[in-house]
């Protein structure tokens, strides 16, 4: 995929996820999530294979302390490493899907599933670890998200109860590889908020805070946030666009000037899709309404949409059915 057909599959998936907040994506629990000291073999500190005690290095007590810097002396993890928390994910996801149940049979199933996700020479280490995500997924689910997660108060404590949640099951450097990319740009939304809801600074305080703030990000997440930021602006004017009905050579105009002409093509492809997918799921919608479920309606399916489209059709309905959202939400 070049950079621009990159760019702007980027803009179609925030458009797609944009009602997506930070605590459901960190928040979901498990089925049967329970208090996790009744769940069999969770873990009270986290431990090794064979009943070893992992050698972990201190973390800090406060989500908001001081971060610590990268030991440059510590040899590099196979395990410990950037995508961790992606692939303990997907193994997770297989197990539900195969129909675990409750922590006690996710972990079963864990066990014959790890072989999928992980070297052979890391299984065992592996393993433990999911064991202990699990138990970690579920002491998250008996947490409150915050009642208004626009009140700086209300998230510094959410963030707070979530981290020390996570110093029970993970030691610093299994917390870093999991956790560590999240963790910096959780304090950096805070630290936003907290200035832009500040009533004592004046535009021009609050603007030099505001580039404070973004300076203490590493590098690499201010290269992630700027990205964000832009598929955001672009996904917003592509929803206003079509809105308005806008035609093609206007929204090609006012994309080449802003993205360049190379993204603003990769886009105008994305919109004549994205209008055949729905011409398509209308057809699609107007058939079940007149002859419901059926071998015929199972028929036109096939033949309307890929098996990949196949997977997205019925969340489309349902958002289809969703209530207009309300002017200034």
């Amino acid at each position: 995929m070049n950079r621009a057909r990159a760019f702007a599959a980027g803009v179609a998936l925030v458009a797609a996820t944009a009602a997506v907040v930070w605590w459901q994506g960190s928040q979901q629990g498990l089925p049967g999530a329970v208090d996790p000291r009744s769940v069999p073999g969770a873990a009270a500190a986290p431990t090794g294979g064979a009943g070893q005690t992992l050698s972990a290095r201190p973390m800090e007590s406060s989500f908001f302390a001081t971060r610590r810097a990268t030991d440059p002396d510590r040899g590099e993890d196979p395990l410990l490493t950037h995508g961790l928390r992606d692939t303990l994910e997907a193994l997770l996801t297989e197990a539900l899907e195969d129909g675990a149940t409750d922590p006690a049979a996710l972990k079963q199933r864990l066990a014959a599933l790890v072989g999928k996700h992980f070297p052979a020479a890391l299984a065992t280490r592996a393993l433990a670890l999911a064991e202990r995500y699990v138990d970690y997924r579920v002491a998250l689910g008996q947490l409150r998200p915050p009642q208004d997660p626009n009140d700086p108060g209300a998230l510094r404590e959410a963030l707070e109860a979530r981290h020390k949640v996570r110093q029970q099951f993970f030691d610093g450097p299994e917390h870093d590889a999991l956790f560590a990319r999240e963790a910096e740009l959780d304090r950096y939304t805070l630290a936003r908020l907290e200035i832009e809801r500040n009533p004592q600074l004046s535009a021009e305080q609050r603007a030099q805070a505001l580039r404070h703030a973004e300076n203490e990000l590493p590098a690499a997440r201010r290269a992630e946030r700027a990205a964000t930021t832009e598929h955001l602006s672009a996904a917003a004017q592509t929803a206003a666009f079509n809105a308005q009905n806008t035609d093609e050579r206007t929204r090609h105009a006012a994309r080449s000037a802003q993205y360049g002409e190379a993204a603003a093509h990769a886009m105008a492809q994305l919109d004549r899709e994205e209008q055949h997918w729905q011409q398509r799921l209308d057809q699609y919608n107007q058939a079940r309404g007149q002859q419901g479920e059926g071998p015929a309606l199972q028929q036109l399916r096939q033949q309307l949409f890929s098996a990949e489209e196949q997977q997205r059709i019925d969340a489309a309905l349902a958002l289809l059915r969703l209530p207009p959202a309300a002017s200034g939400s």
